[in-house]
């Protein structure tokens, strides 16, 4: 199992990589593994606001369909084009070519809510 030491967890399962102001947002290679093959992906638009922990996009795979959670509250500035073409890049690689969104950040106060690698390697092996 894959679990960066330089990205915060949720309980949901959800990654982020804080640059500044910045979150790059995917979801964690567990989530995948439990999923299964990812068949579709619908992302919010950009310009979209979400506060924390609400659902901000839907994953459709061979075992479910899935809300994916806004694990900090911000602005969506950009959203990961290719999965439209190509949603199991998640499969492949969810760390990298597969994340999904970029969201501008408006509580950064938030992020002491959120897991380490630790603490989500804890969650996982429950």
């Amino acid at each position: 199992m894959n679990i960066p030491g330089d990205l915060k967890y949720t309980k949901e399962h959800e990654w982020m990589k804080i640059d500044g102001n910045t979150a790059v947002v995917g979801i964690t290679d567990y989530a995948q593994g439990e999923l299964g093959d990812i068949v579709f992906v619908e992302l919010p638009n950009i310009g979209d606001t979400f506060d924390q922990m609400q659902p901000f996009a839907t994953i459709e795979a061979v075992k479910a369909v899935s809300d994916v959670y806004a694990p900090l509250s911000g602005k969506i500035v950009e959203a990961n084009a290719a999965l439209d073409d190509d949603p199991m890049v998640i499969n492949k690689d969810p760390y990298g070519d597969g994340w999904m969104v970029k969201m501008e950040l408006s509580d950064s106060g938030q992020i002491e809510k959120l897991l380490g690698a630790e603490d989500y390697q804890k969650l996982i092996s429950e």
